[in-house]
């Protein structure tokens, strides 16, 4: 008889320290000199670099008496290449901490920096397999500061670095407790510059997060680990993180309209940096599922698609990935928890719905806040056709980390009728 393995019974949770509020960047000097560091090195990318924040972090690093230097070649949706250059630059010298400014991609570049100048190897020897190796860093890493300029990825709270490797047209992630921030600083006004295709796909991603993790399946629904040291990050839904995805769905729901509409609004801002920080603590510990391994094929295939308001190069932001299916996945998820998908529909709405509105409510409700804040529609809008189908599956069935907490059995089929459904 196969071996019958017990239900888990336990889930884990953790978050980075956080400093929240107008002004807390202007604490990031004394924080690093609290921390005994004597140098920092400063990731960002060019765009946030025109802002000006990286160089007031900088001077505030050395008003506190650390040495510091802005390295601001951040490539934008990072690249084993963009990180190789930023690796290669850090290296140069021997730094005490790092401070990342900017969205995901400079915080996930400033992750894979801290782990690759701490360790020998290269990206994919960490990567989860089976694209990678699935090596666990054992070494520590450097005290690392978050500073998200988005309101969107959730990075500054999560364990996960997400990269995509050029030459295999795919976007795959290293994963581990050792890669969380130290510390994240939120400052709202950090955001009031952000254009409104950025406010729109980053909000699109903080809801993908809170949503994902509410449905994600339930802790206890899956299989004991063999090892109970090596629980995998994404632990499932759980009593925390639910608490934290309901409050981002409902601030989402609230405010990512006027974001997108007024960038200037301040309440709106901070109330999508809020919605941010919850619905990455929640992720960072239940986990993301299937709209989320679709986008990472979605993105690392695109050929010719430029996004308004990002730099004019092929690339699918990452918003603007996972929110392409999320109708259709949402649509397929609803019998694993009909309460649930209904309860989620109403807190992003505000409107009641009942088991009569089945497995639309959701959906349309989607479908509703995507056509308000102007995201494409559908993926024909990036330039794929039925025949890419095939390639994006394959992709999509590549990233055991998400569908390790898809709350259905997924298979190839599955997938296939969803990016049918999602053309």
């Amino acid at each position: 008889m196969p071996e019958i393995r017990t239900n888990e019974s336990v889930f884990t949770w953790a978050a980075p320290p956080l400093k929240f509020g107008a002004g807390a960047l202007d604490e990031i000097g004394a924080e690093v000199a609290a921390m005994a560091a004597g140098s920092c090195l400063v990731l960002t990318d060019p765009a946030v670099q025109e802002t000006g924040i990286p160089d007031q972090i900088k001077e505030s690093l050395l008003s506190a008496g650390v040495k510091a230097e802005v390295f601001d070649r951040v490539g934008v949706e990072p690249t084993d290449e963009s990180i190789a250059e930023a690796v290669a630059y850090a290296r140069e010298r021997e730094w005490d901490c790092f401070v990342a400014v900017g969205g995901g991609s400079a915080i996930d570049t400033a992750k894979a920096v801290n782990l690759l100048t701490t360790h020998p190897g290269e990206l994919l020897d960490f990567v989860t397999p089976p694209i990678g190796g699935g090596k666990a860093p054992w070494l520590p890493l450097k005290p690392l500061i978050a500073v998200p300029t988005t309101a969107g990825t959730g990075s500054e709270s999560t364990t996960i670095c997400v990269i995509d490797f050029l030459g295999l047209h795919l976007k795959a992630g290293v994963s581990h407790a050792k890669l969380r921030p130290s510390l994240a600083v939120v400052d709202p006004r950090t955001l009031l510059t952000l254009p409104p295709e950025v406010t729109a796909a980053s909000g699109m991603d903080v809801l993908s997060h809170a949503l994902e993790s509410y449905t994600a399946v339930r802790y206890d629904a899956k299989a004991a680990p063999e090892d109970p040291m090596r629980r995998p990050a994404f632990c499932g839904s759980n009593p925390i993180s639910d608490v934290w995805c309901e409050m981002a769905l409902r601030l989402v729901g609230a405010h990512l309209r006027a974001a997108v509409c007024n960038g200037r609004d301040l309440a709106a801002r901070t109330n999508m940096a809020l919605a941010s920080t919850y619905a990455g603590t929640g992720f960072g510990n239940a986990g993301t599922h299937l709209p989320h391994a679709n986008a990472y094929p979605v993105a690392g295939a695109v050929r010719e698609y430029h996004a308004a308001g990002y730099p004019q190069m092929p690339m699918v932001p990452h918003g603007q990935a996972v929110s392409a299916t999320a109708p259709a996945v949402f649509r397929w998820t609803y019998p694993s928890d009909p309460e649930r998908h209904l309860r989620a529909a109403e807190l992003l709405s505000g409107r009641t719905f009942t088991k009569t509105d089945g497995a639309e409510a959701l959906p349309a409700v989607l479908t509703e806040l995507m056509t308000d804040i102007g995201m494409p529609s559908g993926l024909r809008a990036f330039g794929y056709t039925a025949d890419d189908i095939d390639t994006l599956a394959e992709g999509t069935l590549k990233q055991t980390r998400q569908l390790a907490v898809v709350p259905r059995p997924v298979d190839r089929a599955a997938v296939t009728r969803i990016f049918e459904q999602s053309l």
